[in-house]
């Protein structure tokens, strides 16, 4: 708890007023996987191998924009910047260690920037939700990396609209999915998605005791790749569940 008080404090001074409410799920995010790295890593480093192989597709490199860029443990980070002229992280929280790596290791052509990728507020305005539409005024943009970030794009969302139902139209969720869908394959430059699409809460005995779609049904992009994530071992909430995410790679 001590390690996680002391992130917190080293993050609040430099997060924005309106996303500071987020940053515990960020601290909570880094304590759970510095607990789980041994049963994370083989996803981290397929995450990793997805976003390589998009950048060898680039016939130029002159911008990366990585979304959801969080903790980077599964972004190829020195890659990217040695690659690229310019490497753009997008996030609503950069924790301070995230912060201190750039710093430590002089990544002079990375930018840190904060931002909501959900278009609630758009949709909430009675506006066509184009959460991606800034990407248009990126200059000399080749390559999008979406990373690990549209489940909780759909979770968040969940949580919003189920505190404000009346005044939000019934298929939220959905059209808010489907707009970040949309707007990494209907723009001139290489994108890759990963994202985790379902979970799976499975017993000792191999059992499958619940299952959730988090696309809310919405049509995915044919995957590249394909893979399980034990997001939650056994043991790290219960001695008697694991909870497993189906990960796709769409490049």
């Amino acid at each position: 708890m001590i390690a996680e008080a002391l992130l917190y404090a080293a993050t609040l001074p430099f997060t924005s007023k309106p996303h500071r409410k987020y940053i515990r799920y960020s601290v909570n995010l880094w304590s759970r996987a510095n607990r789980c790295s041994r049963q994370w890593a083989e996803h981290e480093e397929n995450t990793r191998r997805a976003i390589l192989v998009a950048m060898a597709g680039c016939k130029q490199r002159r911008t990366a924009v990585v979304l959801g860029s969080g903790l980077l443990r599964d972004v190829p980070i020195r890659e990217l910047a040695a690659n690229f002229d310019t490497v753009v992280l997008i996030d609503l929280v950069h924790v301070a260690t995230v912060r201190m790596k750039m710093r430590r290791k002089a990544y002079r052509n990375v930018r840190l920037i904060e931002r909501d990728l959900s278009g609630y507020d758009a949709l909430a305005a009675g506006e066509q939700p184009e959460p991606l539409g800034f990407l248009r005024n990126v200059p000399y943009l080749d390559l999008v990396v979406s990373a690990n970030l549209l489940s909780q794009v759909g979770r968040g969302v969940q949580r919003r609209f189920e505190a404000e139902r009346e005044r939000m139209p019934d298929d939220t969720v959905e059209q808010l999915i489907a707009a970040h869908i949309s707007g990494l394959s209907r723009m001139p430059f290489k994108s890759c998605l990963v994202t985790d699409i379902s979970y799976a809460v499975i017993d000792r005995n191999g059992q499958t005791r619940e299952e959730s779609d988090l696309m809310h049904g919405v049509a995915m992009p044919e995957a590249r790749a394909a893979w399980a994530w034990p997001v939650v071992p056994i043991g790290e909430e219960s001695p008697d569940y694991e909870v497993v995410h189906q990960v796709i790679a769409a490049c």
